[in-house]
């Protein structure tokens, strides 16, 4: 391991990262010896774990991405582009989330379901490659959110969360990622289309859909690269970067994303004022609080 690059990142980093680099490598070596499929999203913290994984497992880790109608098309091609560059050999399997009713339902443990079928695939994958063991990107931050999806990943004895195992954060990960020098160590945070449409209103995929289109649009016409485009049952709610609120504040840009929405279906379009921040949907969930 001397001459991995997690070594040498131990050896330019500070605070606490040079010790959970060293757990993450034992966590690596010692769960992933058999063989590691990864769930690959292209954000920053599966391709950071994609490229330290196949850094120290060469091609006994494989990156998986699966494709449905909950995840941006964009981001698919993103992926494919990170996997490139890390080097990492890549898979795409397609997943169909809605095909279930407990998912579609939109129940506030929704992330569940999905969870639990991705991990299904990846198991199944898995089998296929005879590798033994499945790694997921939660990181260490996000256990202090509303995370139910976690709990699928606890029900199975063979997939791991190596960011959690090791104390990562989110920030830390953004740190290691801009050293090893990767294209997303800035890209905004992901999450799944279905995270638009408030808990208890049913996911379609023509909601998606056209939550998909919107945010491609109002990125395309202002310029922010955060941005959600929440579906209040046809009250559009669009959040963007706080610090890129200013982009969307023009008469005419504003003017062409009303006519643009109103063309998608939306009935009335709203800027939040607040801006994008994580888990605004859950001060839809009766006795939540806003975060």
């Amino acid at each position: 391991m001397s001459n991995s690059k997690i070594d040498l990142l131990r050896k330019s980093s500070s605070g606490d990262i040079p010790n959970k680099l060293k757990r993450l490598a034992q966590v690596i070596e010692e769960k992933g010896r058999g063989g590691v499929v990864l769930a690959f999203s292209g954000g920053v913290d599966s391709s950071t774990l994609a490229a330290l994984c196949y850094d120290l497992l060469g091609e006994k880790v494989v990156a998986v991405t699966a494709k449905s109608p909950t995840y941006p098309d964009d981001e698919l091609e993103d992926a494919r582009k990170i996997a490139r560059e890390i080097g990492i050999k890549h898979y795409v399997v397609e997943t169909d989330e809605l095909s279930s009713d407990d998912f579609a339902k939109n129940p506030e443990n929704r992330c569940y379901y999905c969870k639990k079928e991705l991990l299904d695939r990846l198991q199944t994958l898995a089998q296929t490659l005879r590798f033994e063991a499945v790694f997921e990107g939660t990181n260490f931050s996000d256990l202090g959110g509303h995370r139910p999806g976690f709990n699928a990943v606890r029900e199975h004895n063979n997939v791991f969360s190596p960011w959690v195992e090791s104390g990562f954060t989110k920030d830390e990960i953004r740190v290691v990622a801009q050293k090893l020098g990767l294209s997303v160590h800035n890209k905004p945070s992901l999450a799944c289309l279905a995270s638009r449409i408030p808990f208890d209103e049913r996911i379609t995929k023509e909601r998606l859909e056209r939550v998909d289109i919107a945010e491609r649009y109002v990125k395309s016409i202002s310029g922010v690269r955060q941005v959600r485009v929440r579906d209040h049952n046809g009250l559009a709610r669009i959040e963007v970067g706080r610090d890129e609120r200013n982009l969307v504040l023009d008469v005419e840009i504003m003017d062409e994303i009303v006519r643009k929405l109103r063309e998608l279906g939306f009935s009335f379009i709203t800027l939040d004022m607040e801006g994008y921040r994580t888990g605004s949907m859950t001060a839809t969930m009766e006795g939540s609080e806003k975060k």
